[in-house]
């Protein structure tokens, strides 16, 4: 079970000097710095004998088991899915127990119907508020008889049209799709709408939470219940400030799923009277398809991204929102998306998840 802190945490502490100062390093870090840095932990691209003597691989989930997880949730179109042949290894670090790291858990065919899912269905869904709600209303593409909520990316990239229009024209400006879906999207909420400003979640019942991606994450992360999740959008430039999750009402871990380029994500605690394991800040760098989970001590760990790895897209989501192949195996052309080909390829998306309450 997860470690209780002794007093409520306070969701507007300022993070410890310590997490900073290695949060402000990465964020300075020129690319080729970062691909030889000691201190980064990428499994990708190997571990150091130092950092092999503190990982550990702590399970080995069977393959057969999330190929299950994976056709069901790619469902009738599962013929098309990458079939994992070995067990995914889950590792800890031994200076931060109950920080759960998967470096190479999604396949590229989940990864890319993950994807579509999270910004096709559910970013056209109006339940599912975003950054751009607080100041806009968003002009939704009416359902059609195949769809109930067409995607935004049916608005053509090239349109002046606003699909994104202020509620005080005074203050804001209206935008056409390519710089709202390019830019000015940051973040997505799925069930709980949680509130930045008071820095909680309402007590009224939260909007359904997705179920196709609520049993995939609970193939993998069964100790807790996906009820909230916040979907966030990064190009490269891009950041997540430090800070920690505290306004659950529940003690049960934070799942994390990437998608698209890499992300350096830093995590730890300054030992001075924090819940946790003393003074320890780890630094990684996640690529697509990993997930990281936070239990434990390492539940109420300050953590942030400093940079977002530009380039490092992985060919197959690359090309997203177009098609990916077409019959002759070369990238398909004139599908539906077709204009907003590559849009992908300069991105990170990440998934966070969690249990609003026990």
């Amino acid at each position: 079970m997860p470690q209780t802190p002794s007093a409520p945490l306070n969701p507007h502490e300022r993070p410890p000097e310590q997490v900073k100062n290695v949060y402000k390093t990465y964020q300075k870090m020129k690319p080729k710095e970062l691909a030889v840095d000691p201190d980064i932990i990428d499994f990708t691209r190997g571990l150091s004998e130092i950092q092999r003597a503190s990982i550990n691989v702590i399970e080995e989930i069977d393959p057969k088991k999330l190929n299950e997880a994976f056709r069901d949730f790619e469902g009738i179109e599962s013929s098309s899915g990458d079939e994992i042949t070995t067990p995914i290894r889950v590792y800890e670090h031994s200076n931060m127990p109950g920080l759960h790291i998967l470096p190479s858990l999604l396949p590229p065919s989940t990864q890319r119907l993950l994807l579509t899912r999270l910004l096709h269905r559910d970013l056209s869904n109006p339940t599912h508020l975003t950054n751009i709600h607080t100041h806009y209303t968003l002009a939704y593409p009416p359902p059609t008889a195949f769809s109930p909520t067409p995607s935004l990316f049916t608005h053509p990239p090239t349109s002046p049209l606003p699909i994104a229009v202020p509620l005080d024209p005074s203050i804001h400006r209206p935008f056409p799709a390519h710089p709202l879906l390019t830019r000015k999207l940051r973040w997505l909420t799925l069930g709980g709408q949680y509130d930045w400003t008071a820095k909680r979640y309402p007590l009224s019942p939260p909007p359904p939470f997705p179920p196709d991606i609520a049993a995939l994450l609970d193939s993998v992360f069964p100790e807790t219940r996906p009820e909230a999740a916040i979907v966030n959008l990064y190009t490269p430039g891009d950041t997540l400030s430090v800070h920690r999750d505290v306004a659950e009402g529940s003690e049960r871990g934070l799942s994390s799923v990437s998608l698209g380029c890499e992300g350096v994500f830093v995590v730890g605690f300054s030992g001075e009277g924090e819940v946790g394991t003393g003074g320890t800040v780890l630094t990684f760098r996640l690529p697509s398809g990993s997930a990281v989970y936070m239990s434990g001590t390492a539940r109420w760990a300050w953590h942030g991204v400093p940079q977002v790895v530009a380039g490092t897209c992985p060919g197959y989501l690359a090309n997203w929102p177009a098609e990916e192949r077409g019959k002759d195996g070369e990238d398909a052309e004139g599908g539906e998306y077709e204009a907003w080909r590559g849009w992908m390829a300069n991105k990170r998306v990440n998934l966070n998840v969690r249990q609003m309450w026990d």
